[in-house]
């Protein structure tokens, strides 16, 4: 340690610029993370954040609350599966607003039933109770949809007033509001009068106890064939669109991570060729070699640990802030995760230089020519 800490305060400024490259190539990977959170959650956080713990399409629907359409006769045969405890349709349409003094899109989504259906990352307010109530994101409060702002839909004038925000529940990037099946129903027909009713996108299902939610899944599916029943999770990433943006994402995130042990691979490499001369003494006054390489090491971590340092206070100030549309948050396990990767990522590129450190032969020094082969 002690040689390690003498090597970096002779040269302060080369380590500091590494550190701060690193800082900011952190920053960087942190920032992609939570935007690529961001996006996916404006994307399906309404799927993701609802109470149901089991979801069913119709087969056709492709895992879309878009594109689905559930007939009586299908809803009817998935309420039957052994192991069904409660279940309530989820209905969803895209709709023109008047909130804030403009006209917005929204998606509206009713539900049946509190525990089937409602959302469960509620900020503020209550959920709806009666017709004409909703639940809002609460990223869009300042776009009019604040609690007890009331949002007109055009055309039909059917009007919702806002009682309760809650936290990413997006749908395809739009803002969402969650509202009783009934009340979604008076959408639907206000909109279009000669609409015979609103059926259900999917239903959602919660299992008796005893059973899991991927032991209901397989039930459904085993047993009603016109239905593609998903949990939660599944449901969520199964939606389009979602695993070309986690594909997009992880090739950005592969190049970050393979950049960080390049950079710091290299410049410790270098460094080692550099002071050739300086450790082959060391070697020969009878430093082990074991010792320069935990110096090395030791260097690589303090200047990896101060790297993440800068790059996490960079990040900190902006994860909570709103991008577009997009509300971002702190990513906790994101920074655990990317930390201890890019710690031993480091620890791994250094061994090039230290296999450099552990070839010196002591004797060069008697021959005034120094560095190992």
């Amino acid at each position: 340690m002690f040689l390690a800490l003498r090597e970096i305060r002779r040269a302060l400024v080369r380590f500091a610029l590494l550190s701060g490259a690193i800082g900011l190539l952190v920053f960087l990977i942190l920032f992609q993370q939570t935007i690529q959170v961001g996006l996916i959650t404006s994307f399906v956080g309404a799927v993701e954040h609802q109470s149901a713990p089991v979801l069913v399409y119709p087969i056709d629907g492709r895992v879309n609350l878009q594109g689905s359409v559930v007939t009586p006769e299908l809803q009817q045969q998935i309420e039957d599966v052994d192991g069904v405890e409660e279940s309530g349709r989820i209905g969803q349409g895209t709709f023109s607003v008047r909130a804030g003094g403009t006209d917005q899109t929204v998606a509206v989504i009713g539900y049946d039933a509190e525990g089937v259906g409602a959302p469960e990352t509620m900020t503020d307010g209550r959920l709806p109770e009666a017709e004409g109530e909703a639940v809002a994101l609460a990223s869009a409060a300042g776009d009019g949809f604040d609690i007890g702002e009331t949002v007109r839909v055009v055309p039909g004038d059917v009007e919702l007033t806002v009682v309760g925000l809650a936290s990413e529940i997006g749908l395809q990037a739009n803002t969402s509001l969650f509202t009783t099946y009934e009340t979604y129903e008076s959408v639907v027909t206000g909109v279009n009068p000669d609409a015979t009713g609103a059926p259900a996108a999917a239903i959602a299902l919660r299992p008796e106890d005893g059973v899991s939610d991927e032991q209901l899944v397989a039930r459904v599916n085993d047993q009603v064939p016109e239905a593609d029943a998903y949990t939660r999770a599944d449901a969520a990433a199964e939606t389009p669109g979602v695993a070309q943006v986690q594909q997009s994402f992880q090739i950005i995130f592969l190049l970050y991570g393979l950049v960080v042990p390049l950079v710091t691979g290299l410049f410790f490499l270098i460094i080692t060729l550099q002071k050739a001369g300086a450790l082959t003494l060391l070697r020969a006054v009878g430093i082990p070699g074991a010792r320069l390489v935990r110096s090395l090491v030791a260097q690589v971590l303090m200047v990896m640990a101060l790297g993440i340092v800068v790059g996490v206070a960079l990040y900190t100030p902006i994860s909570n802030q709103q991008l577009g549309g997009i509300a971002l948050s702190f990513q906790t396990g994101a920074v655990v995760f990317w930390a201890v990767l890019l710690l031993a990522l480091g620890v791994l590129s250094s061994l090039f230089a230290a296999r450099r450190v552990l070839a010196i032969d002591p004797l060069e020094a008697t021959k005034g020519t120094g560095g190992g082969r």
